[in-house]
């Protein structure tokens, strides 16, 4: 494939949702000639700032903040390729709200205290499964603040 086509399909997928370079790579890949022309194309979308891995960064941590905790996120970021020190300076934003968000998502869903292990152990479950830390999860099941 050309280039200018490898390019026009990269901006493609960009004007859909910001892509890392990894995930670019991976579905670009079948239609490059060579690896050395996928790589060209790519530095050529970062140096124009198509493709940028802190937009890649903010997108994810602000889209999955309703649903998913600081772990959960982490993961995901690691997945698409982010450099780690980009991951790092999320990961502190994200734990300032942590407690926030994990009380909102657990109000969402159940909004009543457990009154057995049974319950409690479901409802921590839950909490784990979406990515925050026992930690986190300890303090919303016992520490519920009055409403307002």
């Amino acid at each position: 494939m050309v280039q200018s086509n490898l390019k026009t399909l990269a901006l493609q997928h960009l004007a859909r949702r910001e892509h890392s370079r990894l995930e670019l790579e991976k579905k670009l890949a079948k239609y490059a000639e060579t690896s050395e022309a996928l790589a060209t194309t790519l530095d050529s979308l970062e140096q124009q700032g198509s493709l940028s891995a802190k937009r890649v960064v903010e997108h994810v941590t602000q889209v999955r903040r309703a649903k998913y905790g600081s772990l959960r996120i982490h993961h995901e970021l690691k997945t698409k390729g982010i450099a780690e020190d980009l991951i790092d300076r999320a990961m502190i934003d994200l734990q300032q709200t942590e407690l926030d968000a994990a009380r909102k998502i657990w109000q969402k869903k159940f909004n009543v205290l457990p009154e057995d292990w049974k319950t409690r152990g479901k409802q921590a479950r839950f909490l784990a499964s979406r990515g925050f830390s026992s930690e986190v999860i300890n303090q919303v099941l016992t520490n519920l603040p009055e409403e307002p």
